[in-house]
Protein backbone atom coordinates (compact mmCIF):
# COMPACT_ATOMS: atom_id res chain seq x y z
CA UNK A 1 0.00 0.00 0.00
CA UNK A 2 1.29 3.35 -0.87
CA UNK A 3 2.08 6.09 1.66
CA UNK A 4 -0.30 8.99 1.86
CA UNK A 5 0.49 12.08 0.07
CA UNK A 6 2.50 14.48 2.34
CA UNK A 7 2.20 18.01 0.47
CA UNK A 8 4.94 19.41 2.91
CA UNK A 9 6.94 16.39 1.80
CA UNK A 10 6.40 17.41 -1.82
CA UNK A 11 7.52 21.52 -1.02
CA UNK A 12 10.62 20.58 0.63
CA UNK A 13 11.63 17.65 -2.12
CA UNK A 14 11.57 20.78 -4.50
CA UNK A 15 13.77 23.06 -1.91
CA UNK A 16 16.18 20.40 -2.37
CA UNK A 17 15.94 20.37 -6.25
CA UNK A 18 16.83 23.91 -5.87
CA UNK A 19 19.67 23.56 -3.75
CA UNK A 20 20.82 20.49 -5.88
CA UNK A 21 20.36 22.72 -9.19
CA UNK A 22 22.48 25.59 -7.41
CA UNK A 23 25.03 23.66 -6.42
CA UNK A 24 25.82 21.56 -9.22
CA UNK A 25 28.74 22.18 -11.58
CA UNK A 26 28.68 22.97 -15.23
CA UNK A 27 29.86 20.19 -17.44
CA UNK A 28 32.81 20.44 -19.65
CA UNK A 29 31.16 22.17 -22.54
CA UNK A 30 32.27 25.13 -24.33
CA UNK A 31 30.16 28.12 -26.63
CA UNK A 32 27.03 28.17 -27.14
CA UNK A 33 26.10 24.72 -25.19
CA UNK A 34 27.62 25.66 -22.37
CA UNK A 35 25.36 29.18 -22.45
CA UNK A 36 22.15 27.25 -23.23
CA UNK A 37 23.18 24.62 -20.00
CA UNK A 38 23.74 27.82 -17.66
CA UNK A 39 20.18 29.34 -18.58
CA UNK A 40 18.24 26.25 -18.43
CA UNK A 41 19.89 25.79 -14.48
CA UNK A 42 18.60 29.19 -14.19
CA UNK A 43 15.27 28.65 -15.17
CA UNK A 44 15.09 25.29 -13.35
CA UNK A 45 16.60 26.82 -9.96
CA UNK A 46 13.57 29.66 -10.54
CA UNK A 47 10.88 26.84 -11.02
CA UNK A 48 12.47 24.60 -8.16
CA UNK A 49 12.33 27.57 -5.85
CA UNK A 50 9.47 28.56 -6.18
CA UNK A 51 7.57 25.63 -5.72
CA UNK A 52 9.51 25.28 -2.64
CA UNK A 53 8.64 28.68 -1.44
CA UNK A 54 4.67 27.66 -1.75
CA UNK A 55 2.11 26.98 0.31
CA UNK A 56 0.42 23.88 0.25
CA UNK A 57 -3.33 23.12 1.36
CA UNK A 58 -4.85 19.74 0.50
CA UNK A 59 -8.43 19.57 0.88
CA UNK A 60 -11.48 17.57 -0.57
CA UNK A 61 -8.65 15.98 -2.70
CA UNK A 62 -7.64 19.26 -4.63
CA UNK A 63 -4.40 20.41 -3.76
CA UNK A 64 -3.38 24.35 -4.06
CA UNK A 65 -0.22 25.97 -3.78
CA UNK A 66 0.22 29.52 -3.24
CA UNK A 67 3.38 31.22 -4.11
CA UNK A 68 3.54 35.00 -3.23
CA UNK A 69 4.92 36.94 -6.49
CA UNK A 70 5.02 40.24 -4.26
CA UNK A 71 7.99 41.41 -3.58
CA UNK A 72 9.42 41.25 -0.44
CA UNK A 73 9.49 44.98 1.53
CA UNK A 74 12.54 46.75 0.35
CA UNK A 75 13.32 45.22 -2.66
CA UNK A 76 12.92 46.09 -6.43
CA UNK A 77 10.23 44.75 -7.99
CA UNK A 78 11.11 42.86 -10.90
CA UNK A 79 10.20 43.82 -14.56
CA UNK A 80 7.85 42.08 -16.07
Amino acid sequence: MPAPFDADAMVTRFRQRAEAVRNRGLPPVEGPERARFREQAQIDYMDFAMLGDAEVVLEGGVLTLTIDLRPKEGENPQPP
